[in-house]
């Protein structure tokens, strides 16, 4: 789901003889009866309840042995597991974004989890989130959640400005200079320019897409007319609704929400628990505001869900753990019904489909449902975790936030990705 580099791709590749001659894959690895199993978890996605879980419950099924986890950075972070997986002192578990998957399924960096994907949920894993943890017909990657994007809203500032929730993306956008303009320094839309996941929906409602596969060859679509007209009405956006660093990215957005500067927020269903986090969480939210805290799905050009794009996350037993019997204990404790569980309590759609009512009935839940009923993933290249880590994505989006050209911009960013898509 995040960054992933060419640079980084050619050295997971060399990686891979590493991982690969240290163990066999899907080897059981150490079987240490005490160890400490290292859990990396990236951003603030998963709640303070799930992680106290897992420690406590993993310590006492292994007295003796102890599960450290480790926060890491969207930004970056294959870099980081490109690197800290073929090493000596690989973490235990990592958790992956969906589109990140493949990068490492397909050269041996995960522990085959293959023989226990029953035990893990069988066929009532998210089947998309198989797919992606999946190769060569082999689970390595199990899924770990997923969540579709909301707008999170300030009713204070909604009430004041006489809006209700917009019925079409026009309507949001317009809605969304208003609440700007009445509120001097407020974004009515937060759209930092890097942000290119919440920048997909402008494409897609306007009739355009990303890039189209015929006959084995990928054409990239960002120029096409129809992704033109969306590219634009997001420019729109970028000028006279947000007052978001037009070079900042998606990374913590409850931060500026919480400070009064948002009155809407596109953004992954599960940011309702970083907005509501306690003072005493590592990255604290505003619980305070709950009252005030509104949602509804991102509307279509012409009513109903738009087109938003599905994250979420895998999880995987490093293949060069040193404990991977342990490890595979740590993950199967983050599949279990009592885990997942707190998930979805936390606007976190559960890796387990039998587990969807977890996410309660609220206006949360029943924004969820209508917008994971939408959705879209981004092409289903085997390369295309190559285009998400050139930055090319992240720069195109940020130039367009500063004015430049855009039938121009898009002219020259398809032919870059057409020769990474097609390489």
């Amino acid at each position: 789901m995040r960054k992933f580099s060419i640079v980084a791709a050619t050295a997971l590749v060399a990686a891979a003889g590493l991982v690969l001659s240290g163990c066999a894959a899907g080897g059981s690895g150490g079987s240490d009866d005490k160890a400490e199993i290292r859990v990396w978890l990236n951003g603030t996605d998963t709640p303070k309840e799930a992680r106290e879980y897992l420690t406590t419950t993993f310590e006492k099924q292994h007295p003796g042995s102890t599960l450290k986890i480790e926060e890491q950075s969207w930004t970056g972070l294959v870099d980081k597991l490109t690197t800290a997986l073929s090493g000596s002192d690989s973490p235990d578990v990592v958790e992956v974004g969906n589109t990140q998957s493949p990068a490492f399924t397909t050269v041996g960096a995960f522990m085959d989890l293959s023989s226990k994907k029953k035990e893990l949920g069988g066929d009532d894993l998210l089947p998309g989130f198989v797919e992606a943890g999946s190769a060569d017909g082999k689970l390595y990657a199990a899924p770990y959640y997923s969540g579709a994007r909301l707008v999170f809203y300030r009713k204070d500032m909604f009430a004041a400005a006489g809006l209700e929730a917009p019925k079409t993306l026009d309507e949001y956008v317009a809605d969304g200079e208003k609440l700007a303009s009445a509120n001097a320094g407020v974004s009515g839309i937060y759209a930092p320019g890097k942000d290119w996941y919440n920048a997909l929906p402008y494409i897609w409602e306007n009739g355009g897409e990303i890039a189209t596969e015929k006959g084995g060859k990928w054409t990239s679509s960002f120029s096409s007319a129809d992704s033109v007209k969306g590219i634009e009405q997001l420019q729109q956006v970028y000028e006279k609704a947000s007052t978001a660093p037009k070079d900042g990215d998606e990374t913590n957005p409850q931060v500026p929400f919480c400070a009064n500067q948002v009155a809407q927020l596109s953004a992954p269903s599960w940011v309702k628990g970083s907005i509501l986090a306690p003072a005493d969480s590592d990255t604290p939210g505003c619980p305070d505001l709950e009252s005030n805290l509104g949602v509804f799905a991102l509307p279509g050009k012409s009513g109903g869900a738009a087109h938003v794009f599905a994250g979420g996350s895998n999880i995987a037993v490093s293949n060069k753990s040193k404990h991977k019997e342990l490890a595979y204990d740590a993950l199967k404790i983050m599949l279990s019904d009592d885990y997942q569980t707190i998930l979805g309590k936390n606007g976190l759609v559960p890796a387990k489909k039998s587990l969807a009512s977890t996410l309660g009935t609220d206006d949360v839940a029943k924004a969820i449902a209508e917008a994971a009923a939408n959705s879209k993933l981004t092409p289903a290249s085997p390369k295309w975790a190559d285009v998400e880590s050139s930055n090319l994505l992240q720069d195109f989006f940020s130039a367009v936030a500063q004015g430049g050209d855009v039938k121009s911009l898009a002219t020259e960013l398809d032919k870059k990705i057409d020769a990474i898509l097609n390489k």
